[in-house]
């Protein structure tokens, strides 16, 4: 397997052929049961994110076919993601964003027939490798067994947010990279 850090936003831009395929694949399947829709809101999204400062992607290739991907971002200082928390009501001093503070991991994606072989936690750790934020947050549906995963790699429940009317609620995790 061949892992490749993007990190320019016109060449991370080229590669949204090869990830929108394996994005639809992933998460077609439950307990995401996504379709066209949700496809087309995400490679939107992503033409938007790539070009943010600080924008990271990483694939994993075998033999030029990409069995995966992860990217995510930095937090800038207008941020909602520590909004429409349900259970929860966070202090200022920990949803203060600066653009530096917080890594997102915005996704992260291996293709069912290449699971269980390390890549997923490959592409998680070149992903943050040389990432200087203090902490990295993701957010993950309960129901979904990536969970339990992010749990094992040291992530920690914030509580439950629905980020926008209508969307499945999720796990809102966190993990400390530097005391």
């Amino acid at each position: 397997m061949e892992y490749t850090t993007v990190t320019d936003p016109v060449a991370a831009g080229r590669e949204l052929d090869d990830l929108a395929p394996v994005y639809e694949a992933v998460f077609a399947e439950p307990p995401y049961n996504e379709g066209p829709r949700d496809v087309a809101e995400f490679l939107e999204r992503y033409q938007r994110e790539h070009k943010t400062p600080g924008f990271r992607l990483v694939l994993a290739r075998d033999g030029g076919e990409l069995a995966g991907f992860a990217y995510g971002l930095p937090l800038p200082s207008t941020t909602a993601w520590w909004s429409g928390f349900l259970n929860t009501d966070l202090p200022e001093e920990f949803t203060r964003e600066d653009g530096h503070r917080t890594f997102v991991v915005m996704e992260l994606a291996v293709l069912a027939s290449r699971r269980g072989q390390g890549i997923g936690r490959a592409l998680h750790t070149a992903l943050l490798d040389g990432v200087t934020a203090e902490r990295v947050t993701l957010t993950v549906r309960p129901e979904a067994s990536a969970a339990a995963w992010y749990e094992h790699l040291g992530y920690q429940l914030v509580g439950l947010t629905q980020p926008w009317d209508g969307a499945p609620v999720y796990r809102s995790m966190i993990k400390l990279l530097r005391p």
